[in-house]
């Protein structure tokens, strides 16, 4: 089972930074929702990106931005099934 464990949330622009245990990777989180349940989709990022999204609020937004429009999904660290949900 992957856990993930965030270190930054940002509620306004909703989207986390974090950390998958037992790999050690980091992650962008942002939430998604389809016809039965709400849920996360995570996005592997650097160490660098980390760095810098966690000091570049708008940089970091970009990317978010990227992954709601799903131009980020070669790094979705989960496939997401066939109902695949939308960003909220």
């Amino acid at each position: 089972m992957t856990s993930f464990v965030d270190s930054y949330i940002n509620r306004r622009n909703r989207y986390c930074l974090g950390t998958e245990i037992g790999s050690g990777r980091r992650y962008v989180s942002i939430p998604v929702s389809n016809s039965l349940v709400d849920y996360e989709e995570f996005y592997a990022i650097s160490e660098v990106e980390f760095t810098e999204f966690t000091r570049d609020e708008a940089l970091a937004i970009a990317f978010v931005n990227k992954c709601r429009e799903r131009l980020m999904d070669d790094r979705l660290i989960l496939r997401p099934g066939s109902d695949r949900g939308v960003p909220v």
